[in-house]
């Protein structure tokens, strides 16, 4: 054994999508986006009255979600991108049953 003292770690944890070290900023933006769309799809789509905005929400964050999806770099971002991806299917799905674009 050394005689060096252990120095206690941090353990903090920050949230990040950037796990590589390398800045993403618009795969983080396309993320967020694709999440946020994703769940104000599926709020929005169980109103019966408002079917035009989650369907165009829905279609936004999916179109969005598998463009970064195919750019993402990090575990992190494919794990968020995704759950945006599957709630925004659900909200358009909703939005369509509803009456959809019409």
């Amino acid at each position: 054994m050394s005689g060096a003292q252990a120095r206690p770690r941090s353990q903090a944890r920050h949230l990040t999508l950037n796990t590589d070290g390398k800045r993403h900023p618009l795969l983080n933006t396309a993320a967020a986006y694709t999440v946020l769309a994703g769940l104000a799809s599926f709020i929005i789509g169980m109103v019966n009255r408002e079917h035009f905005a989650g369907s165009v929400l829905g279609v936004t964050g999916m179109l969005v979600g598998l463009a970064s999806q195919m750019m993402s770099v990090t575990r992190a971002e494919r794990i968020v991108i995704v759950f945006g991806i599957v709630a925004s299917f659900v909200g358009m799905a909703l939005g369509f049953a509803h009456g959809g674009f019409s």
